[in-house]
């Protein structure tokens, strides 16, 4: 919805109407209020000592909607540097707190800061945060250009950046196109070229690989992961695992408005009650699990199958060949993302 995003850039306007309203100072020619950089970072790496202006905490978070609970005393940490994915199923409250940290939502309880302030507090919040929650946020009637440019000069951003940042997406060609006649794919890059006009530290990002084909996808991947090197927070919700799995250094996933799990990647997936299992199928179950020995817990995994844990691939063939067993499939399984997604959203994947 254009309410998303216009919110997120009249956060901006807001501010530069309260300077307005203090000591009189005079306008630059270029339009810029006298004090703001037209580029906090100018492109470059974060420096050091800003790192933790950069830092989300939600902590404590609730909304409640006629009674049910949207997110239930949800804390979390995001950290600069790093591409953190937001998982949970549909429903679990993903849109709705990025909403509160974007200060498009009150909460009824609880708090979302970026670098220790809210971010309707926010000096230049523009310049701090480039936050996308809808795709379709354009008037169908302008073109991209046009769309960016409105931005710029609301935001006081000098008109120029537009076409920087079409350029960065690869929209540079499609820029002079109406809204209403781009693909899905091609709006998702407008949505990203709108939230880094400002140069920001923070990109708070919603499902923005959705519609992507799999050259775009990995381009979003390569600048995700490029801003992410040079300092920025990256927080972005998405249902395809696969590629959060490729994407993010940390997750947050959460489930029925609560969190269910937070870490790295490889720790969450590592979180499950196997770290691996082989699959095996053979018409001598019986005599496998007695010369495997009471290391190997055997599993009925359906259609006479089994799953083996406890030992590895190589000592279940050792054995079935010294024995004489015959071993007419065996598969080595690694728990991945997709597992423990599943396992720690079961039962709570309900729409509420």
């Amino acid at each position: 919805m254009v309410v998303l995003l216009a919110a997120l850039v009249f956060g901006g306007l807001a501010w530069l109407i309260s300077r307005k309203r203090g000591a009189a100072t005079p306008a630059r020619i270029d339009g810029i209020p006298p004090g703001l950089p037209e580029r906090p970072f100018g492109g470059k790496p974060v420096p050091a000592g800003k790192l933790p202006d950069g830092r989300i905490v939600v902590s404590g978070l609730t909304k409640e909607y006629r009674g049910v609970k949207a997110v239930d005393n949800l804390s979390f940490v995001v950290e600069p540097g790093r591409v953190t994915g937001f998982l949970g199923p549909n429903g679990a409250g993903k849109t709705t707190t990025l909403r509160m940290l974007l200060n498009l939502a009150e909460p009824t309880s609880g708090t979302a800061t970026i670098g220790g302030i809210r971010y309707a507090d926010l000096d230049q919040p523009i310049r701090r945060v480039g936050g996308v929650l809808e795709a379709s946020a354009a008037h169908k009637g302008r073109t991209g250009r046009d769309h960016l440019r409105v931005i710029c000069q609301s935001a006081g951003i000098p008109l120029a950046r537009a076409d920087e940042v079409l350029e960065l997406v690869g929209l540079t060609v499609a820029g002079g196109r109406t809204f209403g006649a781009y693909s899905l794919g091609m709006r998702q890059r407008l949505g990203v070229a709108a939230a880094l006009l400002g140069d920001p530290q923070v990109l708070i990002l919603d499902e923005p690989a959705n519609g992507l084909d799999p050259e775009g996808t990995r381009w979003m991947r390569d600048l995700l992961r490029t801003l992410a090197a040079h300092g920025r927070t990256v927080l972005l919700s998405s249902h395809l695992l696969a590629e959060m799995n490729l994407l993010a250094d940390d997750l947050i996933i959460i489930a029925a408005g609560q969190l269910a799990a937070r870490g790295t990647v490889a720790s969450i997936v590592s979180s499950m009650t196997h770290g691996g299992r082989i699959l095996v199928r053979t018409p001598e179950t019986e005599k496998l699990a007695a010369v495997l020995g009471s290391d190997a817990v055997l599993t009925p995994a359906g259609d006479g199958d089994v799953y083996i844990t406890g030992v590895d691939a190589v000592a279940v063939g050792n054995a079935a060949q010294q024995a004489g067993i015959a071993i007419y499939q065996m598969v080595t399984e690694r728990p991945d993302l997709e597992a423990a997604f599943l396992k720690l959203t079961a039962g709570k994947a309900a729409i509420r």
